[in-house]
């Protein structure tokens, strides 16, 4: 299938403003492209792009005083294929696990596993290992958290939202991972787009998506804590430990969020 999707954001400042942005998708969907991925700014100002230490393509630019408009519509070809599942896939020995893979095991900025080690003990220390006790892991995070978008703010942590039982897309990945984590199970934290495919459609503006990888049987594979059930048209944009190794923009500097659009829709084919 052939999904569009991209976005138009808008940052008002009274100085120039340094910003960095992680709004391309990732290397790793580049292949699919069926038009040219760009960032168009307006006004017209230099762009800069890196990738960082997680793979992410980064990009850099200055808001220059008054504002800046950033949007991108491309286009790319997508399997069509819920995310799959393995059912059989086992959790591996922590002496076992390739040494890029640990750091998805420590606390993060907001994935406190200290604090939540004995709940996650209490909780799912009976569960079986691998696939089952992460599908367990995602059915508690699922029930025990209500989504609003009222219920957003940019310090909920993992350990916020399992006592506040509120959040948004990032709060019910965190919680997840961070259990996952208590539990020895590599978990990393994804964002991208996740239009309505596959689904009765949504009576809400779109929006990105979070969601969480987690390493069982040798690969990564993909969960969903606030929709629990596979789900087609995954695009990713950026992966992590948590929300602050792929936050769409940071700003180095005062800048207000005046607009923000963002459009996943299936191409129809004649």
């Amino acid at each position: 299938m052939l999904i569009r999707a991209g976005y138009e954001i808008r940052y008002e400042t009274d100085v120039a403003t340094p910003m960095l942005a992680l709004l391309s998708i990732h290397p790793s969907r580049n292949k699919d492209l069926v038009t040219p991925h760009r960032i168009v700014a307006a006004p017209d100002v230099p762009v800069y792009g890196y990738t960082d230490s997680f793979g992410n393509m980064c990009t850099r630019i200055t808001v220059p005083a008054g504002g800046l408009t950033l949007s991108c519509d491309f286009t790319v070809q997508d399997d069509g294929l819920p995310d799959p599942a393995a059912p059989d896939a086992e959790q591996h020995a922590l002496e076992d696990l390739p040494d890029d893979v640990l750091i998805y095991l420590l606390g993060s900025r907001y994935c406190e596993t200290d604090r939540l080690s004995q709940v996650a003990w209490s909780l799912f220390g009976n569960a079986a290992s691998g696939w089952e006790r992460v599908q367990a892991i995602v059915d508690f995070t699922h029930n025990q958290i209500e989504f609003g978008y009222n219920y957003a703010r940019p310090t909920k942590t993992a350990w916020d939202a399992y006592q506040e039982r509120q959040g948004v897309c990032r709060d019910f990945a965190h919680l997840a991972i961070t259990l996952c984590r208590c539990m020895n199970i590599p978990a990393r934290y994804c964002t991208g787009y996740l239009g309505d495919i596959g689904i009765p459609p949504v009576d809400a503006p779109m929006d990105f998506s979070a969601w969480f990888d987690v390493y069982l049987g040798g690969r990564w594979h993909t969960f969903d804590a606030r929709h629990n059930r596979p789900r087609i048209g995954r695009i990713l944009m950026a992966r992590g430990r948590d929300a602050t190794d792929t936050a769409l923009t940071t700003t180095f500097g005062p800048a207000r969020l005046v607009g923000f659009d963002v459009h996943t829709d299936e191409v129809a084919v004649a």
